[in-house]
């Protein structure tokens, strides 16, 4: 079986734009360098997994409708063995070489096919890239990077395909921030920023 190759940049590319643990909004200042050919590049999943030194670019994709947020529960079905039984806000993953042949930039076409390959959406939207989100203090974050998206829907209808996403809702972040504890990091943190913008 051959090896999926997901799109990476070098860690000291990302220092150099600017470290930063959490979430930082100043997405203009990143993406046009992390999405620059001249530093992505594709390179085997095992491998990467395992390499600090690359950081993966994952697009994380949070789905809103009238102020609240779709979350749902991990189930022990889910690939990533480092996540389960956590809740979560985002949906996405990695974005591959199976994402080249599309008239999308692959960073797009790998958004699209995750959000298809994990939930239904039976609602119109509207999406904005609004952050990124680092974290150097879990094993997963410091392997990844997340860029994360806010599809603002008309009607609250987000139905998991996958039959690893269970218990799954909408609810106002100001709500989910106080079960903080049930969920990954990422969304920890996502929760957090999205919760001031709600009380902003």
């Amino acid at each position: 079986m051959s090896v999926e190759h997901v799109l990476v940049i070098p860690t000291p590319v990302f220092h150099q734009v600017g470290h930063f643990q959490g979430f930082c909004d100043d997405i203009d200042r990143y993406l046009e360098v992390i999405l620059d050919p001249q530093y992505a590049s594709y390179r085997p999943r095992p491998e990467m997994e395992q390499d600090p030194t690359f950081k993966q670019l994952i697009p994380y994709c949070v789905f809103r409708c009238n102020g609240e947020v779709f979350y749902y529960q991990r189930g022990t079905a889910q690939g990533e063995t480092r996540l389960h039984a956590k809740r979560s806000v985002g949906v996405g993953g990695h974005v591959s070489t199976l994402d080249l042949n599309s008239h999308l930039s692959p960073y797009l076409e790998g958004m699209r096919r995750e959000i298809e390959e994990e939930v239904d959406i039976e609602s119109g939207w509207v999406e904005e890239c609004v952050g990124l989100i680092n974290d150097d203090e879990t094993e997963v974050g410091k392997v990844h990077l997340g860029i994360v998206h806010i599809f603002d829907l008309e009607y609250p209808k987000v139905l998991p395909r996958e039959k690893s996403m269970i218990n799954a809702g909408f609810a106002p972040p100001s709500e989910l921030v106080r079960q903080m504890d049930e969920f990954e990091t990422w969304s920890q943190i996502c929760l957090k920023y999205l919760a001031e913008q709600e009380a902003g």
